[in-house]
């Protein structure tokens, strides 16, 4: 009966393993904005892996990796996608990315892609989840991905990954709007040099880091548009 007990607590406790890992953090934090807390742990088959996006203001993402390729996207490997957590105002919810370890036999290696202002994953904000204690370490890891040397690749993952896999997508967390600066060069008869404009446009005409393929092409249909207004004016008033 005791046995019977402590059997039924055993698989209980398997089955409701749980584990909590920080996304981003703040440059007065030790290890500044650029890291996953913690980076190096062990988690067992069924354990769930909550990642909570509270680095503000952050812009990251939980992609699956290789301990020889640290910032590109794995074939077939999970993928958060990108995930934007602004200061103010402030989220209702705070962003999660839910992962279940389907198989603890190998390391699981993860990074973060985003490229903005400059590679995280070169800033060594990657992780790893049953790294063995030699050979490919955590540390060896990450030291290839600070010398990478070479902005991370951007493929698009999916829920299931090799070792672990979500249950769910993210809830659709807007992505940091990128501004966008547009050269014109417009040529007039009553001018020696060409005019050159640099336009600066706003965030509502910026595409989102994550942005698809046609949301893009609605984006530069807008900027197309705007641009071609505004030289428009520009060359009425030099007439």
């Amino acid at each position: 009966m005791l046995f019977a007990a402590v059997s039924a607590f055993t698989l209980l406790s398997a089955a409701s393993a749980q584990m909590t890992v920080q996304v981003g953090s703040t440059a007065t934090a030790q290890g500044g904005v650029f890291q996953f807390i913690p980076n190096n742990f062990n988690a067992t088959k069924g354990t769930t892996i909550t990642f909570q996006f509270t680095g503000a203001p952050g812009n990251h993402t939980v992609t699956q990796s290789t301990f020889t390729d640290p910032c590109d996207p794995t074939p077939g490997g999970f993928d958060s996608g990108w995930v934007f957590v602004p200061t103010s105002p402030a989220l209702a919810e705070t962003p999660e990315f839910n992962l279940t370890i389907t198989d603890d036999t190998k390391p699981i290696w993860f990074f973060c892609k985003q490229l903005i202002p400059s590679p995280h994953c070169g800033a060594g904000m990657v992780g790893a989840i049953n790294a063995p204690a030699t050979g490919n370490t955590f540390t060896s890891f990450q030291t290839n991905a600070k010398n990478f040397g070479k902005a991370s690749g951007q493929g698009q993952g999916a829920l299931v990954g090799i070792g672990a896999s979500a249950s769910a997508p993210l809830d659709p967390f807007p992505a940091e709007p990128l501004h966008t600066l547009v050269s014109l060069s417009l040529q007039h008869p009553g001018r020696a040099l060409p005019l050159v404009l640099a336009l600066h446009l706003p965030p509502a005409l910026d595409p989102p880091a994550a942005s698809q393929t046609a949301a893009s092409g609605a984006t530069s249909v807008v900027v197309s548009s705007f641009v071609a207004v505004f030289a428009a004016a520009v060359g009425f008033i030099l007439v």
